[in-house]
């Protein structure tokens, strides 16, 4: 395939050359006098291992030539990434400046060519910013509409620095997000000999891919060194615990807890949390994150109270009330502190929980139940149907009970889902997934 690159950085000039030792025909492409000069001479413009030899086999072999003539390689070529960077501002927010500007080159250089061109963003941008910078400026200077005249996709990088070149021949995963058949097809080709998980979604779901790869990467750096910073002070070799962490591939490197929903709670979570902050504490030693974790659940509480009450009905029916299904442990149960908090400030509320029966609990759990709950014999119901009839908004904190009798909420009562009934349905109308 003919493909130029809009951008001669770390994330364009490695492209670049692994591409052209695919076999493709490359064009790097940058205004830059001292990128385009080290590449014409078969030299890398940045210090990446293996990059250099790399570039200089596709120098010599033809396949990788370098430009500052936008116009000229988009005439030359079928596809388009555009690489250009993407930096901070004092805000935080993102620059796009480059972005739009490196479209309107685009753009005006389609003007001129008869044939379907697709232009594939590799850029790191915000969800919505190919659609709502890249698009507008593309069409506006090309007088095309995205997806018909042009081909549109974003196509999200995970090359690590010093690392770049393994990680573009050995991917975790590839991500297409498209608009277009043509240019999902031509993706397609460029990587049809990684045999590695692909995924082809909308393009803002391919936009944020690449920001919760990066956030989850952060958070987990972080979370090593406040256990680290905590583990050491206790004299123990944090190393040796966080190898055993990663040992088990059913719980802790696994997808296991990785499913947006409702707060966590039960007997060891919140406990344990709580326990090892007040250890670093007796420390000295600052855990902002683990801290933080302890707000951002309450956050979700928080949350799934303001939706129930944006409602302004008064009748809340719990399908669900222990911290998970199949269990009766009502310690911590989030579910709990949310009927709780609506109970007090004067919310009519039934419940069902078929896992929760008062003259079987036991232990903790019943002791829990007198001392928090003692008016909970009123509020639980023998059926689900009843709770169903007699509530103007439903919660679900159990899907495997709900899932039977979703049929049976009237049209225009509203479900809170906190646990993703269907993996089909998106909050809209009188459904209304928690982050969903």
């Amino acid at each position: 395939m003919k493909i130029s690159i809009f951008g001669a950085g770390y994330v364009g000039a490695v492209s670049a050359s692994c591409l052209a030792h695919d076999g493709h025909q490359v064009i790097a492409v940058d205004p830059d006098p001292n990128k385009i000069a080290p590449l014409l001479q078969g030299h890398s413009p940045i210090v990446e291992p293996g990059l250099d030899t790399l570039i200089k086999e596709g120098v010599v072999s033809g396949r990788l030539s370098a430009t500052s003539d936008a116009e000229d390689a988009i005439l030359s070529t079928d596809l388009s990434l555009i690489c250009v960077g993407t930096p901070s501002q004092a805000d935080g927010s993102l620059s796009t400046q480059y972005l739009e500007k490196v479209a309107l080159e685009i753009g005006a250089a389609l003007k001129k060519k008869q044939s379907f061109h697709s232009v594939v963003v590799r850029s790191t941008c915000l969800p919505g910013t190919t659609e709502e910078v890249i698009v507008p400026a593309l069409e506006k200077a090309s007088g095309m509409k995205a997806g018909e005249g042009f081909g549109i996709a974003y196509f999200p990088e995970f090359l690590r620095e010093s690392t770049a070149i393994r990680d573009y021949h050995d991917p975790g995963v590839i991500v297409f997000g498209v608009r277009d058949e043509i240019t999902l097809g031509r993706l397609r080709s460029m990587h049809e000999h990684f045999d590695r998980p692909k995924f082809t979604v909308d393009i803002r779901t391919a936009e944020g891919v690449k920001y919760t790869n990066n956030a989850w990467h952060a958070v987990k750096i972080s979370f090593s060194n406040e256990i680290g910073n905590i583990l050491s002070k206790a004299g123990i070799d944090s190393h040796v615990a966080l190898d055993i962490l990663c040992a088990d591939d059913r719980l802790n490197i696994s997808r296991a807890y990785l499913k947006p929903g409702f707060a966590f709670g039960g007997s060891c979570l919140p406990k344990d949390l709580r326990a090892i902050i007040s250890m670093s504490r007796r420390q000295g030693t600052p855990v902002p994150l683990l801290e933080a974790t302890l707000s951002a659940n309450e956050a979700q509480i928080n949350r799934a109270y303001s939706m129930i009450a944006a409602h302004g009905q008064r009748r809340i029916g719990f399908i669900g009330l222990s911290f998970k299904p199949d269990t009766d442990d009502l310690r911590e149960s989030p579910l709990v502190e949310l009927a709780e908090r609506l109970y007090g400030r004067g919310y009519q509320i039934k419940i069902y929980d078929p896992n929760i029966r008062l003259n079987r609990l036991t232990g903790a759990n019943a002791n829990f139940v007198r001392s928090r709950l003692p008016h909970l014999a009123d509020l639980l119901k023998d059926d689900i149907e009843t709770v169903i009839d007699d509530s103007d908004v439903i919660v679900v904190g159990n899907g495997a009970e709900m899932n039977g009798s979703i049929k049976r909420v009237p049209a225009g009562t509203p479900i809170i889902d906190l646990v993703r009934l269907d993996r089909a349905r998106r909050s809209e109308g009188n459904y209304h997934g928690i982050c969903w």
